[in-house]
């Protein structure tokens, strides 16, 4: 396996791949000729800042977590057997100015099973692609693409490069496949997910949808399992701290796929279940044709709309009116009474005393009519004279999530909030940021402006806000706008994206300790995205995951065939708690008629041509798949994501 890339993706993707998988590997990180490498600054001015913070709030005694202020940070793991033996995979770190040819023959593309392309620039991915493709056309290849509908295009081009190289390969069957992940797709549902409690997460396993939701169960009552459980939150379920949520937080932490006798024994514990599982339909007809319609409410306001819809109801009633008095036509009734409106009508003089009280009362409809008629002209031209400006957070908004940062991550997560129709308020230093335009077509309201800078956090109406989700690319800036938010608001919930482990894990143990009746979380983009390159990496398309806490549960497709852990084996049998469980058929129809699909019977023997949708645990997917099983699993380290 080869990873090109330098940031804590790559890292980490490699670090999976060898500690988890057992594989080899070769990390290929691109150095600048011309300048010698030196490391980020930016977690050292978190870690000083939050080391003033931890002494104000905590005293720590005996040792101090790894990654804190006045600790060094212990080497990176090395992956060893169950009882100390070699890893089962070699890493090796090769430098190069970039991944070109010689580069890529130096790294051993022509041998290699698979190639990661993780570097930042899609462009950077994109040359070495096709580089990599032309050398080895059997190669298996992930490419890392922000830009999706172009990631849809490279997929097919470089997939019908490799069929042209190996005419001989039953495409059916062709090894050389390309996979385009984006880690910020991938990243943003639980991003999305940490700021609002009880959101469904929905993973599309090929043409299903699996609906995973977290509860919380009443008190001394066993969570509700739904079709399945997924995992069980940590005994501390309010909000879990230091090791719990991790691969290191023992019992006390997450079980990810318990039994059903560890469910029925877990009273109190939340937990992520599978609430339903559909067929994934077609596309959002309806939701193009709701787009399409005349959008009245964001051009007039509620006042204006009901003044109007007043002066629609008093020409209605003048017209009724009309009809019975002088038994005319309806229509005929009513244009008689707009020509009175609007003052263009003959006098009705010599006609009926009714008449002529009817054409009084149409004359003083028209002249209320004319400044509400006035008014929504003004007020639609304002409208789309401010079309390109961006909104402010309205004086009486409460209940909104406030994001900060709209680089590719917030940009996402913005998309992803407004599907939801959770109402947001984004703040953003720049300007020209890629997620303002988006803002901005979305009619989300947006501050711009420096959050740490006085009054930012007070313009987006922190104090009324449900929830921060800090996201930008800084980890001093997420921490001092989650310190700031706090000091306005101490109940808040937090999500922070931050990019070392163990800052991270100092940040959580700290903030609870400080505030322990608020929820805090903090997420890491190459945490959440690496296991989908490392499957896809293996040759098994991961679906989708989902995180639990730290830690995160994949769903991945697998082919029964040759797999003695469920060939002959019914689903019952198949079922390994904490490593891995068949919930669903992919493959056996989708239909309206086949929604046994993913109703599966226990008893059901599993056949060599069935393809399953399996929930598995990093560890449970290499096992399933025949790698890594002796190799501890150690999280992987990176100083950046």
């Amino acid at each position: 396996m080869i990873v090109c890339g330098d940031d804590a993706l790559a890292h980490r993707l490699a670090g999976e791949l060898h500690e988890v998988y057992g594989e080899q590997v070769t990390l290929l990180v691109p150095v600048r000729p011309d300048a010698p490498r030196t490391p980020s600054a930016r977690t050292g001015r978190a870690l000083a800042l939050f080391g003033r913070v931890t002494a104000a709030v905590i005293r720590t005694t005996g040792t101090a977590p790894a990654g804190a202020p006045g600790t060094s940070a212990p080497a990176a793991p090395t992956a060893s057997g169950a009882d100390g033996g070699e890893p089962a995979g070699t890493l090796r770190v090769v430098e190069s100015a970039e991944a070109d040819d010689r580069a890529l023959t130096d790294a051993g593309v022509e041998r290699a099973a698979a190639l990661a392309l993780v570097h930042e620039d899609d462009e950077t991915n994109i040359r070495a692609a096709l580089t990599a493709r032309r050398l080895n056309p059997r190669l298996r290849l992930v490419i890392r693409l922000y830009n999706r509908k172009l990631g849809q295009h490279l997929e097919t081009l470089l997939d019908q490069a490799a069929a042209v190289a190996e005419p001989g390969l039953d495409p059916g069957k062709l090894d050389a496949a390309t996979t385009v992940l984006s880690d910020v797709d991938t990243a943003a549902p639980g991003l999305a997910a940490a700021a609002v409690a009880g959101t469904s997460k929905v993973v599309q396993a090929g043409g299903l949808l699996l609906h995973a939701v977290e509860r919380l169960p009443a008190a001394g009552e066993a969570p509700d399992p739904g079709l399945c459980t997924l995992a069980l939150l940590s005994a501390t379920a309010g909000d879990p701290a230091g090791c719990e949520g991790s691969e290191r937080s023992g019992d006390a932490g997450p079980r990810l796929l318990p039994d059903d006798r560890t469910v029925a024994a877990a009273t109190g514990r939340a937990a992520v279940t599978l609430e339903a599982v559909t067929a994934a339909g077609p596309a959002l007809a309806s939701a193009r044709l709701a787009a399409s319609a005349l959008p009245v409410a964001s051009l007039f306001s509620r006042r204006l709309r009901w003044s109007l819809a007043g002066a629609a109801a008093a020409v209605l009633a003048l017209a009724l009116a009309s009809t019975f008095t002088t038994g005319d036509h309806p229509l005929h009734a009513a244009y008689l009474t707009l020509l009175d409106i609007f003052a263009i009508g003959d006098p009705a003089v010599g006609e009926s005393t009714s008449r002529q009280v009817l054409q009084i009362l149409a004359g003083f409809v028209g002249l209320l009519l004319l400044p509400v008629i006035v008014a929504a002209l003004i007020e639609g031209l304002g409208t789309f004279r401010t079309a390109t400006t961006l909104r402010r957070p309205p004086r009486g908004l409460s209940g909104h999530v406030v994001l900060l940062g709209l680089g590719k991550v917030g940009t996402r997560v913005l998309a992803r909030l407004r599907r939801l129709n959770i109402p947001v308020v984004c703040v953003e230093s720049d300007p020209e940021a890629r997620g303002v335009a988006v803002a901005r077509r979305l009619r989300v309201p947006t501050v711009i402006g420096d959050v740490t800078e006085e009054g930012v956090l007070e313009a987006a109406r922190i104090d009324r806000a449900h929830a921060l989700l800090a996201l930008t690319s800084v980890d001093i800036t997420n921490l001092e706008a989650a310190l700031s938010a706090r000091a306005v608001s101490p109940d808040l919930r937090v999500v922070l994206r931050l990019y070392d482990d163990d800052f991270a894990t100092a940040v959580f143990r700290t903030l609870r300790t400080a505030h322990p009746a608020a929820l805090t979380r903090s997420r890491s983009v190459s945490h959440l995205a690496a296991p989908a390159f490392a499957g896809a990496m293996l040759g098994r398309q991961v679906l989708g995951a989902v995180p639990v806490e730290r830690r995160v549960l994949l769903f991945a497709a697998v082919d029964v065939a040759a797999h003695p852990l469920l060939d002959g084996l019914t689903v019952a049998e198949a079922f390994q708690p904490g490593k891995w469980r068949v919930i669903a058929m992919d493959g056996a129809g989708t239909g309206p008629g086949t929604g046994q699909a993913w109703r599966l019977d226990p008893d059901r023997v599993l056949k060599p041509d069935d393809r399953v949708v399996v929930a598995a645990t990093r560890r449970g997917l290499a096992e399933l798949l025949g790698r890594g099983g002796h190799a501890p699993l150690n999280p992987p380290r990176a100083e950046h994501d």
